[in-house]
C-alpha cells in the first residue's frame, strides 16, 4: 500500500448492496451482527486462561473479548485521529472522515471477532486438535492410514490446527442451509483479524506475521479476495498485514498482560504488594506522575479494587504508548516492512513488562488449574474426534457409527455428501471446535458412560 486511503473498503464480503444511510454505519452493523452471532455467544462457556473456581469471577473468552473490543475502540480512535492531524493534508475529505470516525468501530469489531475460532479449553484446545491428527497418522480407515487420505498441505492444516484461522472460517464460510458469504462482514473488518496473513505451509517463525497461519486450504479462496482487495501482495508474492491489525493485535496483548494477573489476584495467586510492584514500575516507565497514583491507590482499601485501579491506569498508559508507537511506524506498517508487534515495542522501552511476562508464564499459565484444564482438554477432544472422524470418513459405517453421524448437526454434516476427505473433516472441525467447554465435556461424558442424559 502507498496510502492510508488504500486501507479503505466500502465492500462486504459475499454480498453486494448500496452503502446503508440510515442511523448505523456499516462499520457499526459488522459490530452489531458480531455480537449476536452464536458463535460469539458461546464464548461465555471457553476457557480464556483460569478455569472458573467456585463463585470467584475470572474472564472466560466472552469477557475477554469485550474487554479487548473496548480497549481497540480507545486504540483505533486515539490512532485515527493522530493520522488525520499528522496526514491530513494528503487525505481526501471521505478520508478524514473515515480515520476521525469510522476506524475506531472497525477495531472494535475486528477485535470482538478475533477469538471466534478458538475450540474449548483455551489455547490447549488447539493443540488438542493438532495432537490427534500427530498421534493417529497410522490409525486405519477404509484400508486406508488417515494421513495419506490428504494432500501435504491439508496435513499441515490439520495437525497445526490454528484458531486465528478458524476464525475468518467461521465468518466467511457458507455453511449448509445458510447464505452464501458467511455473514458478510465488511471486507475490511476481515482484513484486520487476518493477524497471519499466511498458509499453514508458509508459517516462518523469523517474521511476527507468519509465526502462525491465518487460513485454512479450504478457505483460500476468501483469504484471496481479501487480500486482492486491499492489494496485499508483496515483491516476493507473499503477503503481508493490513496495517489495521496492528491495532487489533495490541488490544489483544495490552489485556491479556494486564487482565491475566488481575485474575490471578483475585484467586489468590499473586498478593496485592506483588501486583502493586509490578504495575507501578511499568506505569513508571510509561511515563506516569506516581505521585497522584500512589495517593489515590492508598485512599483504597478494598484489595480487588485497588489492583482494578491500577489495571486501569495500566491499560490507558499503554493504550497512548502503542498508538505513540504505530505512529512513529506508520510508513513500515503501511507498506508491510514492520516486523514487530507494537506490544513487544512497548517491551523494548519498558523492561518491566518482560518481567511481568516471565512471572505470568510461571505462576499463571502453568499453576496447576491451566495445566488441569490442558489435560482435560487432551483427552476430551482426542475422544470426540476418533468418534466423529472414524465415522464421517468410513465408508462402510457400523451401526454405531451410523447414530454418531446424527448427533452431528445438518450444517456440518458432510457425511453423505461428495466432498474429499479433507472437506469432510473440516466439517467435523467446525462442529467439535464450536463445541463450548461445557458441552464437549458434557458429550464425552455421555460417549465414556461417565454420565447418561437425565441421570444425573
Amino acid at each position: 500500500m502507498q496510502h492510508w486511503g488504500e486501507c479503505i473498503s466500502y465492500k462486504r464480503f459475499g454480498y453486494q448492496s448500496t452503502l446503508s444511510l440510515g442511523m448505523r454505519s456499516e462499520f457499526i452493523r459488522d459490530y452489531d451482527r458480531i455480537i449476536f452471532l452464536s458463535a460469539f455467544r458461546r464464548l461465555q462457556d471457553k476457557t480464556q486462561v483460569f478455569p472458573l473456581p467456585g463463585n470467584v469471577f475470572v474472564h472466560n473468552r466472552l469477557t475477554h473479548s469485550l474487554e479487548v473490543a473496548s480497549v481497540g475502540r480507545s486504540l483505533g480512535a486515539l490512532t485515527g485521529l493522530k493520522l488525520t492531524e499528522t496526514l491530513g493534508n494528503t487525505f481526501s475529505e471521505e478520508e478524514k472522515s473515515f480515520y476521525n470516525y469510522e476506524l475506531a468501530g472497525i477495531v472494535a469489531s475486528a477485535c470482538l471477532a478475533h477469538d471466534l475460532g478458538n475450540p474449548a479449553f483455551g489455547h490447549s484446545g488447539e493443540k488438542a486438535i493438532g495432537h490427534y491428527f500427530e498421534t493417529n497418522a497410522d490409525t486405519l480407515i477404509n484400508n486406508t492410514t488417515l494421513k495419506s487420505m490428504f494432500s501435504e498441505a491439508e496435513w499441515q492444516d490439520l495437525t497445526h490446527f490454528e484458531g486465528n484461522a478458524n476464525a475468518l472460517r467461521l465468518l466467511t464460510r457458507q455453511f449448509k442451509g445458510k447464505l452464501g458469504g458467511g455473514h458478510r462482514l465488511m471486507m475490511v473488518t476481515l482484513a484486520s483479524i487476518l493477524k497471519y496473513p499466511c498458509a499453514s505451509t508458509e508459517v516462518n517463525h523469523k517474521f511476527s506475521h507468519t509465526k502462525k497461519f491465518g487460513y485454512f486450504q479450504s478457505d483460500k479462496s476468501a483469504f484471496d479476495e481479501i487480500v486482492q482487495e486491499f492489494e496485499m501482495t508483496n515483491e516476493t508474492g507473499g503477503h503481508y498485514r493490513h496495517p489495521f491489525v496492528y491495532l487489533v493485535e495490541a488490544a489483544d496483548d495490552i489485556c491479556y498482560r494486564t487482565i491475566d494477573m488481575e485474575d490471578a489476584h483475585r484467586i489468590g495467586i499473586f498478593s496485592r504488594e506483588l501486583m502493586e510492584n509490578h504495575l507501578l514500575t511499568l506505569l513508571s516507565e510509561l511515563g506516569d506522575q506516581l505521585e497522584r497514583t500512589k495517593g489515590t491507590l492508598n485512599k483504597i482499601e478494598d484489595n480487588n479494587e485497588a489492583i482494578a485501579y491500577l489495571r486501569a491506569k495500566t491499560i490507558n498508559a499503554m493504550v497512548k504508548r502503542a498508538s505513540e508507537i504505530f505512529m512513529d511506524n506508520k510508513d513500515a506498517i503501511l507498506n508491510g516492512q514492520f516486523n514487530s508487534t507494537l506490544v513487544d515495542e512497548i517491551e523494548k522501552q519498558c523492561p518491566s513488562l518482560s518481567s511481568i511476562t516471565d512471572i505470568s508464564v510461571k505462576r499463571i499459565y502453568n499453576h496447576p488449574s491451566v495445566i488441569q484444564v490442558e489435560l482435560a482438554g487432551y483427552n476430551v477432544m482426542s475422544e470426540l474426534l476418533s468418534v466423529f472422524i472414524e465415522a464421517i470418513l468410513s465408508k462402510k459405517r457400523t451401526a454405531l457409527q451410523k447414530k454418531c453421524i446424527l448427533l452431528i448437526p445438518h450444517q456440518y454434516n458432510f457425511a453423505e455428501d461428495d466432498v474429499s476427505a479433507y472437506e469432510k473433516t473440516m466439517s467435523v472441525l467446525d462442529f467439535v471446535s464450536g463445541m463450548t467447554d461445557g458441552y464437549a465435556t458434557e458429550m464425552y461424558r455421555y460417549m465414556k458412560g461417565i454420565d447418561l442424559p437425565g441421570y444425573r
